[in-house]
């Protein structure tokens, strides 16, 4: 996991060459989630969105398709960017880097992101129309000044844990369902780490948009296949 992340960070270019290439476990129509399965919104921010810091192309439209499939789900996390002022995986901490080159920190190689989530900004803040009232738990990440956080499990550094892998073991939660921003980065890592904690992972790719920087959408894929995550549709799950 540690290396697949930092050849993902490292090379952007070269992504497509990460991993063997394993066929999807494509699931069966028709998944109705049960007392044990939980929907995952990954950031769905303002930052994200047109108009954002950071935004991700069309990322505004996982919004109504989020919003559809939580009323299969009793049980829902969403998840928040919220990173300090001058945080190090902002390109603007270091003199004369620009936004999407790379930096060397501590736990390895690090892509610099324009200023995006600040803590208490109105960037940071889940879109407005984002509803999903019944959500029990919001779990923010990329707050440690020194290490950025892509996955909901666990921060860019490998160690360092949410605790949101013992709160669902904690509640019986055996399958969690992914979507939100983006595909490539904060989707891609959320599901790897749910299948590395040995939950049964789902991305549900039309509830997902992508950044998809010099090919790491396609990465992204092929390292989640490997991982052994499920990749569907809104319409493969069942909603009454």
């Amino acid at each position: 996991m540690k290396t697949d992340r930092r050849k993902l960070l490292t090379a952007m270019g070269s992504l497509g060459a990460l991993g063997a290439v394993a066929p999807w476990a494509l699931a069966n129509s028709h998944i109705k989630p049960g007392a044990k399965s939980v929907l995952i919104a990954v950031d769905v921010q303002n930052c994200f969105v047109d108009g954002g810091t950071l935004p991700v192309a069309k990322g505004q439209e996982v919004v109504p398709v989020i919003n559809r499939i939580s009323a299969a789900f009793e049980n829902i996390v969403v998840t928040q960017d919220w990173h300090t002022q001058g945080h190090a995986s902002f390109a603007s901490a270091y003199a004369g880097k620009k936004p999407f080159e790379t930096t060397k920190l501590s736990y390895g190689m690090q892509v610099l992101w324009p200023d995006h989530c600040v803590q208490g900004t109105k960037d940071a803040e889940l879109h407005p129309d984002l509803a999903l009232p019944s959500a029990q738990l919001i779990i923010r990440k990329g707050y440690h000044p020194k290490v950025d956080s892509y996955s909901a499990f666990m921060e860019a550094d490998a160690k360092t844990a949410t605790g949101l892998s013992g709160y669902l073991k904690q509640r019986g939660i055996k399958t969690v369902f992914v979507t939100g921003l983006a595909t490539d980065f904060c989707v891609a890592w959320t599901a790897m780490d749910a299948r590395a904690a040995g939950f049964e992972t789902y991305v549900v790719e039309d509830a997902c948009r992508a950044i998809d920087l010099n090919g790491s959408l396609a990465a992204a894929w092929k390292n989640m296949a490997a991982k052994g995550v499920k990749r569907i549709q809104s319409s493969d799950i069942q909603l009454g």
